[in-house]
């Protein structure tokens, strides 16, 4: 008898389904016993997976949570790829759809910041552009020009205080979360990501550069919503990432 893969799935991922029928050992025995070991070891990992790529998600909730959610979530959105460091892309959204976290709005924001930095991490290399390259003689030239972003570069827009509750539980004597709004550039300079929070207008400015916009068309883009923006703090914040990878 042949297993399907939908139905060998189904029973590895949810232990309340028994095994496949049909499904046999090498020497032709039922592999009741053998799958269940199998389907604990894979939902094992799956779950260390999620605790090690979400820590400040599971330092908030508390591993016996952390873990009890892993099991839930292993069931309702099954592993897209065979690649275990791409595991848990829809755990930020899982949380916000949890009506018993629903007290805990901030959640969800601190894992998609987790998991953009898990994803600078390994995002494929890209040389930046030497700085000097943004000082030309025409200072005119450089506000129609556009830019090219590193694959590493992530932008996280939240209204809750993300980037101060992920350093407060990630470095030693950090300040405490402000009652504030939140944008967050996570950029990977070296080895390392580097996520920092950008100033009022910040991510609005480079969300029209991500679009396509010149640099003086996201200038008139973001002051239409931030009044008197200067982009001098976010283009720091870009050159020290090694963000900018050319322009056009």
């Amino acid at each position: 008898m042949t297993v399907s893969q939908a139905d060998f799935a189904g029973a590895l991922l949810d232990a309340t389904h028994p095994p496949p029928q049909g499904l046999r050992d090498g020497q032709g025995r039922p592999t009741g016993r053998r799958f269940d070991v199998y389907r604990n070891n894979v939902a094992v990992s799956l779950t260390e997976a999620l605790l090690i790529g979400f820590p400040v998600t599971t330092r908030l909730l508390g591993e016996a949570n952390m873990r009890g959610l892993a099991g839930i979530f292993l069931r309702r959105c099954p592993p897209s790829s065979p690649l275990m460091m791409f595991y848990g892309d829809g755990f930020p959204a899982f949380l916000g759809e949890m009506e018993q976290l629903s007290h805990l709005g901030y959640l969800p924001d601190v894992a998609r910041l987790e998991l953009a930095i898990r994803r600078a991490y390994h995002a494929a290399d890209a040389a930046p552009i030497d700085p000097a390259a943004l000082a030309p003689a025409a200072p005119a030239a450089l506000l129609e020009a556009r830019m090219r972003f590193a694959p590493a570069m992530r932008l996280v827009r939240s209204a809750w205080p993300i980037f101060d509750i992920w350093r407060f539980n990630m470095e030693p004597d950090a300040p405490k979360p402000r009652a504030i709004a939140q944008d967050v550039l996570v950029t990977r300079p070296e080895f390392d990501p580097a996520p920092a929070p950008l100033p009022s207008g910040g991510a609005d400015w480079i969300a029209a550069l991500q679009a396509g916009a010149t640099i003086a068309e996201a200038l008139e883009t973001t002051r239409s919503a931030a009044p008197g923006f200067d982009p001098t703090e976010t283009l720091t914040l870009l050159i020290r990432g090694g963000a900018i990878t050319a322009l056009t």
